[in-house]
């Protein structure tokens, strides 16, 4: 177990961790979300004692670590760390990488090193590059070696420092399916991640953290469906969501379909379906509502149900209707017949904003 009391790290004037309170438990999965740079990777660097807390103590065990003349050497055997750079050593081989830290740290012999690496090795799915350097490997594959190596010192915790982040979205995918079967083997760990529905899926605790604290905390269900404070909920509904105002044909549709990738990445949505939603909304919105308004003002909003596996996009404007079966875009109309696509037409009263009409059309998942 290890308890964090009132913990404070300051680099001068910017204080990353302003007053932490923390108790993980044994076989805890737990993922750290919120903003960037509120503190989430100091936090496990100075449990790791990487990062030496301004104030505060972290309990291991019953051990005080931040106390002097504590053995952080043992502490660091206890508490393992992969991060986003994956930190091999190129003149090595994999085998190598994973087998030196054993026989230096931990004494073992070459031959319980080498038993230990290639039975990981096979875990990993990659003992077919035991004689590999980690040039000759993909991202994905330098990670997967990353957390092998992390493994082979059977550290009591691990810490994940969004170990996806650094890696192209084909190799995501292979990285976090190690790091889910290592979550059903009872191990106890810690991920930084952006990914929110890797998260919420492999987690039994969410700590959210907002201006140097942990703000909220809770079972994942708690937090991405009903989250408590108001920090919370608006970080949830960025997440889920993407808003746009168009007032203009001149509307940046590059930019947006970057967005649009970036968001999909994160919801793991494939590139199918946000390739329709981004040429409905360029039909719909930016060929038609904006080209026939000399004032255009329409606001969109993007949002994916992991509930329903369903991309929607609710278009609300003011003018006259767009009618759907008058597009002149072919490629539209046979996306509008996919028995996968809901499109609505609808005149809006007393809306908050003023709007006057409404389109909604959903993208669901066919399965190949």
């Amino acid at each position: 177990m290890i308890e964090l009391r009132h913990v404070r790290k300051e680099f001068g004037d910017v204080v990353p961790l302003q007053d932490i309170n923390v108790t993980i438990n044994d076989g805890d999965v737990i993922s750290i979300i919120g903003p960037s740079g509120t503190g989430k990777s100091t936090l496990l660097r100075c449990i790791n004692m990487l990062i030496e807390p301004t104030s505060g103590q972290i309990i291991v065990d019953g051990q005080d670590i931040t106390e002097p003349g504590c053995d952080l050497n043992e502490i660091r055997k206890k508490v393992g760390m992969v991060f986003q750079s994956f930190n091999l050593f190129g003149h090595l081989t994999v085998i190598e990488n994973i087998m030196n830290p054993q026989i230096t740290l931990l004494g073992r012999s070459r031959q319980e090193a080498y038993d230990k690496a290639m039975y990981l090795l096979q875990q990993v799915g990659l003992v077919t590059k035991v004689f590999s350097y980690p040039d000759e490997l993909s991202g994905g594959q330098q990670q997967r070696i990353a957390i092998a190596r992390t493994l082979a010192m059977d550290p009591d915790i691990i810490l994940f420092d969004e170990p996806t982040s650094a890696l192209d979205p084909s190799m995501i995918g292979e990285v976090q399916s190690v790091i889910k079967l290592l979550a059903k083997t009872g191990r106890t760990m810690m991920i930084v991640t952006h990914e929110m529905d890797f998260a919420r899926k492999i987690s039994n605790r969410i700590l959210f953290m907002h201006d140097g604290v942990i703000y909220e905390e809770g079972a994942p269900k708690q937090i991405f469906e009903h989250p408590q404070k108001e920090e919370t909920r608006r970080f949830i509904q960025r997440l889920s969501s993407l808003t746009y105002r168009i007032t203009s044909t001149d509307f940046d549709v590059e930019a947006t379909n970057e967005e649009l990738q970036a968001y999909g990445e994160k919801l793991l949505i494939e590139a199918e379906r946000l390739s329709k939603l981004s040429m409905a909304l360029e039909e719909i919105c930016i060929n038609n509502i904006a080209a026939y308004s000399d004032t255009p003002d329409i606001f969109v909003k993007v949002e994916y149900s992991e509930k329903l596996d369903t991309l929607t996009m609710d278009i609300r404007y003011n003018g006259e209707p767009f009618k759907a079966a008058e597009s002149e875009s072919k490629l539209f109309q046979l996306l509008l017949q996919e028995p996968t696509t809901t499109y609505t037409e609808s005149e809006l009263e007393n809306d908050p904003d003023g709007f006057s009409r409404r389109i909604k059309i959903s993208f669901g998942w066919v399965e190949e």
